[in-house]
Formats: C-alpha cells, sequence, structure tokens
C-alpha cells in the first residue's frame, strides 16, 4: 500500500501535483493561472497542501500558544550561548531533536491500528519542528524571516535534496546554491504562494517514505523507539541543511 494513500491520495498524485504547480511560478504572460494556482482549494490534496503550508507558516514560523517562534528561540538559544551564534544553532538543534524524539515516540507507540491518525500527527509535528529549527536558524544568521522570500527559503530547505528539482521545474535559480538567495529574485506574493503550496506537495509525498519507519510504526512500542530515531535524523540533517543554506548576512549578501 501507498504509504500516502491513508490521506486518501498516493504518494505519484502529491509529486505530479508538486510538479505542476512548481511550473507555474514563471508564467508572466498569465498572471491569472498564476493568481488561481496560489488560491487555497478546500478539498483533497490541494486543499491538505494549503493548510499545510498555513500551519508551517503561521504556527511553525509565526508560534501560536505554547509553540514559540522561530524568533523566541532563536532569542533563548543565543541567551544560553552567550551571544555565540554556532553554540547557539547548536542548541537549536539539539532542543529539537529531543522534541522530535519524545513526540515520534509517542505517535508510534499505537501501531497499526493507530497509524491513519497517529501517522498525520506526527508528520505535522515533525514539520512544524523542522520550519521552526530552521527558521530560527534563519534568523540567528541576520536574515529576515518576515520577509516572504526567506519564509519561502525556510520551506524549500524542508525538502531537501528536492529543492534543487523544485527550483528547476518552477524555472528559478539561486544564486551560489542557497535558499536564501530567493530574497534576490524579488518574485511576486502568488508566484511565492504557488511554490509555497509546490513545497508542500512535495513534503506531503514524502510521507511514510522510509519502508523501516512504515514497518516499525506496524509494531506497538517497536514503533515508537523507531518514530523518534527516525524523527531525530531527519531533524538533523535538515539542521545541517539549513545552516547550508542560510549562511551569515554578510558572507550571504542578503
Amino acid at each position: 500500500m501507498d504509504p500516502v494513500g491513508v490521506f486518501g491520495w498516493g504518494r505519484s498524485e502529491a509529486l505530479r501535483a508538486s510538479d505542476a504547480t512548481a511550473s507555474q511560478v514563471r508564467r508572466p504572460k498569465d498572471v491569472g493561472a498564476l493568481e488561481r494556482a496560489s488560491q487555497p482549494r478546500e478539498g483533497g490534496l490541494s486543499g491538505a497542501a494549503t493548510r499545510l503550508v498555513e500551519r508551517l507558516l503561521d504556527v511553525g514560523i509565526d508560534g501560536k500558544g505554547p509553540f514559540h517562534s522561530a524568533r523566541e528561540v532563536a532569542a533563548d538559544a543565543l541567551r544560553q550561548a552567550h551571544g555565540d551564534v554556532d553554540q547557539a544553532m547548536r542548541i537549536i538543534v539539539r532542543d529539537h531533536r529531543q522534541l522530535g524524539a519524545v513526540g515520534g515516540f509517542a505517535t508510534g507507540l499505537g501501531g497499526f491500528f493507530t497509524m491513519p491518525v497517529s501517522l498525520p500527527a506526527n508528520v505535522l509535528e515533525f514539520y512544524l519542528l523542522a520550519t521552526r529549527m530552521t527558521a530560527a536558524t534563519a534568523e540567528l544568521r541576520g536574515h529576515d524571516i518576515d520577509r516572504p522570500e526567506i519564509r519561502s527559503a525556510v520551506l524549500l530547505t524542508l525538502t531537501g535534496a528536492d529543492s534543487e528539482d523544485l527550483l528547476k521545474k518552477a524555472g528559478l535559480r539561486v544564486a551560489g546554491g542557497k535558499m536564501s538567495s530567493l530574497a534576490f529574485d524579488r518574485l511576486p506574493a502568488p508566484a511565492l504562494m504557488v511554490l509555497n503550496k509546490a513545497v508542500a506537495f512535495r513534503l506531503l509525498a514524502r510521507i511514510g517514505q522510509s519502508s523501516l519507519a512504515r514497518l516499525g510504526r506496524a509494531v506497538p512500542l517497536v514503533g515508537g523507539l523507531i518514530g523518534a530515531a527516525v524523527d531525530v535524523y531527519m531533524l538533523n540533517g535538515i539542521g545541517r541543511q539549513a545552516a547550508k543554506e542560510f549562511p551569515t548576512v554578510d558572507t550571504a549578501g542578503a
């Protein structure tokens, strides 16, 4: 069974939607199509992508309730590190790995019978943590995380190696291979919204991609342990990617 099927669509469908959406980013002669593509659609896969983008930006970066904003997390880590930015970044990755381990373990405890509920919960929780960790890194490196271009760069960083393919399909090139250089591309707001949605489709397509994670989650307790390990591993990788994509503003020229 396609692991993404628990949501009502397949991985291949999500990938096709991502590619088709990305291809609409650079269509200056068809502004109407670009604006339509950027509009939220309530149902199915498109609605899921829109809701994911909204939550990652509104909660993952800006914070809500007990989930502190990326700016607050960055400031707290910098205080703990006594102003040492590199140490603050290590603190942020460490803290988010710990939170990811707890979330991955808790949502993997139920095994196969709770998978349709626990897997979506874990996916949202994981990407909220990954978004905040990446945005906090960008903040520490001097990037303005209120800028729409930087927020799109944060989301792109979550896709890892897929980001290059997405940018290629969108007809975009980033200077020096850094996502943060999107700030210089001056894309209009609808284009950035379309790009964000293409990212969301790609993230949805990656749900349950690891066969080890799928197998482990089907077994109670073992699923919790493997879920925690997988989330920690992935967050660690995203943390390294974030440090690469958001060099300090002075050296990036942002």
